[in-house]
């Protein structure tokens, strides 16, 4: 019985997939039937021997145009195309062949198209440069050739072309600032970088509390970078320059001095000169525009490429591991460099004493040991690294203050050297009243 039962079921299913099978023949026969006779269509337009290859384009691309093209005569000097739909590469054939079509019937008459643009809903490059080439060739025939409406991303198309005539916009006239507020925005200006200032300053004694803690934290790799660069490429324009500030006070002086009878006392003006002002200022006056500058130049470029934000990301505290290291390197040579600047000094005066005032070595070198005393070689490494520990500290804090690109590094850069140049001489000039206080 149960045969009996799905016998029927299964030959009706066996039916139904007899008579779609049919069905699915049927239309494939019919789509293949409808391509065939477009294909055949196209290969007899090829095929034709009378045609030439735009004839045979122009036919192909009036089959595949699928964007609308309405020429409305407005009057008999101007024109208007209604271009609507969808533009693309694919319709490239077709839009070629009517702007053609349109090329070579154009009557002299004719002085301007507009090319409407509203019902467009899509135009590619490619597309949008034919219409560029047909308006330049209306051009060459003294026909004007605008474009008109089109949505958003359509005129944006057509801006990026060059297809609209871009209105020059006129500057807004500066208006002139008055002395008050250009005393206000100083004001402001000076109290946004005190807060700065205080700030820097305020971490840089967290981190300098954490790096004693911890001192593995600091990065000595850059403290001895920091004295080869600031210190030992900095050693020959140092020497020569302190060379030449002992020889010409020595040369000056030598005059005015002999003509007192004293020219045994140069030994004194250069020895005592040389160790307790120009030896530390110059020095310090040659690492702030070679180091200093090139301290606050770095870490301001740091700074904008947010390779300071990366070092933080990393687990790197700035300070510790930028600031610290170019103090530390900074403080360390200043001695040395002061010590060689006060010897080349003293000798550049020495030569000029030999030469000028018939004054021989030995007898300038007894006179300096007894004119230059100990504390003077003293005050004088203590103000060289007070000095190089201030160029360092202005030059980072300015370098890390760095925003607004390029130009915030070389105001910043400019900044530092102008700060570090002014707080130079204030600190000399304390020095040397501090000095006279105590009798030094």
């Amino acid at each position: 019985m149960r045969h009996t039962q799905w016998l029927p079921l299964a030959s009706a299913r066996e039916n139904r997939a007899e008579r779609s099978g049919g069905a699915a023949q049927i239309v494939s026969a019919r789509v293949q039937t409808t391509k065939e006779r477009h294909l055949s269509m196209v290969d007899e337009t090829f095929d034709r021997p009378s045609l030439v290859f735009d004839e045979r384009l122009s036919l192909v691309a009036g089959m595949l145009q699928r964007f609308t093209w309405e020429r409305d005569e407005l009057s008999p000097s101007r024109t208007r195309i209604q271009l609507g739909g969808q533009i693309t590469i694919d319709d490239a054939a077709a839009l070629w062949k009517r702007i053609s079509e349109t090329l070579t019937h154009i009557d002299e008459a004719l002085q301007g198209i507009e090319v409407e643009l509203s019902q467009v809903e899509r135009i590619d490059g490619a597309c949008m440069a034919l219409l560029l080439q047909f308006r330049t060739d209306l051009g060459q025939r003294k026909v004007r050739c605008e474009f008109a409406g089109g949505s958003k991303e359509v005129r944006r198309i057509v801006d990026l072309y060059g297809g609209r005539k871009k209105i020059r916009q006129t500057r807004a006239k500066r208006r002139p600032v008055s002395a008050v507020a250009q005393v206000g925005d100083a004001t402001l200006n000076v109290i946004e970088e005190a807060k700065q200032i205080l700030d820097f300053l305020g971490r840089l004694v967290v981190s300098t509390l954490h790096v004693a803690r911890h001192p593995k934290s600091l990065n000595l790799r850059d403290v001895g970078l920091t004295i080869e660069r600031a210190g030992a490429d900095a050693a020959p324009i140092v020497l020569l320059i302190n060379f030449l500030i002992g020889f010409v006070m020595a040369y000056q002086s030598a005059a005015q001095l002999k003509q007192f009878g004293a020219s045994i006392y140069v030994a004194d003006l250069v020895g005592v000169s040389m160790t307790r002002e120009l030896g530390p200022l110059m020095m310090a006056i040659i690492i702030c525009g070679r180091s200093g500058a090139a301290f606050a130049a770095e870490l301001g470029t740091m700074k904008v490429s947010e390779e300071v934000d990366a070092l933080r990301t990393l687990g790197f505290l700035p300070l510790p591991f930028l600031v610290i290291p170019r103090m530390v390197g900074l403080i360390l040579l200043a001695p040395v460099l002061v010590l060689m600047a006060d010897a080349i000094g003293i000798c550049g005066g020495a030569l000029v004493a030999s030469l000028t005032l018939d004054i021989t070595p030995v007898s300038f070198l007894i006179q300096l040991q007894s004119a230059v005393k100990a504390s003077d070689i003293v005050s004088g490494i203590i103000k060289g690294m007070v000095f190089c520990s201030a160029i360092a500290l202005i030059s980072c804090q300015q370098g890390l203050a760095t925003s607004g690109g390029a130009e915030g590094v070389g105001r910043r850069t400019t900044s530092a050297v102008v700060g570090i140049l002014f707080t130079l001489i204030l600190l000399d000039a304390l020095f040397t009243v501090l000095l006279g206080v105590f009798g030094i």
